[in-house]
């Protein structure tokens, strides 16, 4: 069972199309299920009205799915979590704003800049807002050594040093990506994660926190990304076209399936 889990803060363009047919195509091959799963707790920036636009554009892609409970419904569990890992002193609060992380002279990573560890042995100023983080070497102490398994890529061991003290929970919001999408994948009974290549660093994340709140561990598809003209990634803030357009205009959208399918487009490694 695998899943396609867009968030309704823009609407999907052929990455994401390429996406869903990737998912959709591996749990119709071993006669699983595909899920879609609407992650829509990024604030102000969700909007309700392009899940339907989602839905619109899965089907004129030809592909059929069940629908599971989106993210706004599950807060209560991203909580539970997070005090959990509270409790056990694997997380910590963190007020430093981007501009202060950039100015400790934080080192480049896998998913941005690293954070140094400011607030980490500090008290959180009560009037600042804070971000709680988790504690990349607790968490490691308390896991021992960790694989996860990637379909394209093989066994991989997990290692934190690229990505350092990721956010679980967010500032203004209650759960951080990391933390949602691994108790969600949990909670849907997801046995195949289908992503981008993009995304691959996080599924060490992932891992860890499977081990810490003790949660089924499945098997990782990274599948290449698809390329613009310039070679660069399909991404909504870079105006990547919308299926939408595409379906208004009146493409064919079975027919830009099966393109994507065989590679007529340009994927990257």
């Amino acid at each position: 069972m695998t899943r396609f889990a867009p968030s309704p803060n823009g609407h999907l363009h052929l990455g994401h199309a390429l996406s869903a047919i990737v998912a959709h195509d591996l749990a119709r091959a071993d006669g699983g299920r595909f899920l879609l799963r609407i992650e829509d707790i990024d604030g102000p920036r969700s909007r309700p009205e392009l899940a339907d636009a989602f839905r619109s554009d899965l089907a004129w892609l030809g592909l059929e799915w069940e629908e599971v409970s989106a993210q706004s419904t599950r807060l209560a569990s991203y909580a539970a979590a997070a005090e959990t890992l509270r409790e056990r002193g694997l997380i910590y609060p963190c007020t430093c704003t981007r501009s202060e992380i950039e100015a400790a002279g934080a080192r480049p990573g896998l998913e941005g800049l690293i954070y140094p560890g400011t607030c980490k042995h500090r008290a959180p100023d009560p009037a600042r807002p804070a971000a709680w983080r988790l504690d990349a070497q607790m968490a490691l102490a308390q896991t021992g050594p960790l694989v996860w398994e990637d379909a394209r890529a093989g066994p991989q061991q997990v290692d934190l040093s690229g990505l350092g003290d990721v956010v679980l929970v967010r500032k203004d919001l209650p759960a951080s990506y990391h933390l949602a999408v691994t108790l969600d994948d949990a909670a849907d009974g997801v046995t195949l994660v289908t992503r981008g290549a993009d995304l691959f660093a996080a599924s060490h994340v992932h891992r860890t926190l499977q081990a810490l709140l003790d949660l089924p561990v499945p098997r990782w598809h990274h599948h290449p990304l698809l390329l613009g003209p310039d070679g660069e990634k399909l991404a909504k803030r870079r105006g990547s076209p919308a299926l939408a357009e595409r379906r208004a205009g009146g493409e064919d959208g079975r027919m830009l399936a099966q393109q994507l399918r065989m590679q007529l487009l340009s994927l990257g490694t």
